[in-house]
């Protein structure tokens, strides 16, 4: 399932989507924390990338694997699987990131949605989850990159 479409690695494909979503969700979860005003404005498209992106990164992670093990298959050996790993560890790291960032967010949006079905809660529950979704974004941040880094110098080198 997660091996080919097309003939390309679904791999392949997947990264990108987890190269958009991924920083668009932590980029507009920190806008709905910070800017109270604009969150009616925020607040689908943020939950709809709470979903989106930990499934993307799901997709990412399991194809990667797949991935592996045809070049392993293959008879790749040496250096080149020593960088795969590290790329998998990042790739591992975030998807474990991803997943907590996703459910905080709907936590907060639920929390801050003035339904009249949603309880009142304690007055902490919001600063909480606000600090939460800050730290969870800043840490995607910087794994999307490390994993997306690592992944094109595995595949592109020093060539460029």
């Amino acid at each position: 399932m997660f091996e080919q479409i097309l003939g390309l690695p679904v791999h392949v494909l997947v990264v990108h989507a987890v190269v958009v979503f991924v920083p668009l969700l932590a980029l507009l979860a920190v806008a709905y924390v910070a800017l109270p005003r604009w969150r009616r404005r925020l607040d689908w498209a943020v939950a709809i990338l709470a979903v989106l992106a930990p499934i993307t990164a799901f997709v990412a992670v399991e194809s990667g694997e797949a991935l592996n093990d045809a070049l392993v298959a293959r008879g790749f050996q040496g250096p080149i699987l020593d960088q795969i790993f590290e790329h998998s560890r990042y790739g591992d790291i975030l998807f474990r990131i991803v997943v907590p960032l996703g459910i905080v967010v709907l936590l907060l949006l639920v929390s801050t949605s003035g339904h009249r079905r949603v309880p009142k809660l304690p007055t902490l529950v919001t600063p909480v989850l606000s600090v939460a979704v800050v730290g969870l974004s800043i840490a995607a941040l910087i794994y999307v990159w490390l994993t997306g880094h690592s992944g094109a110098e595995t595949v592109w080198g020093t060539t460029l």
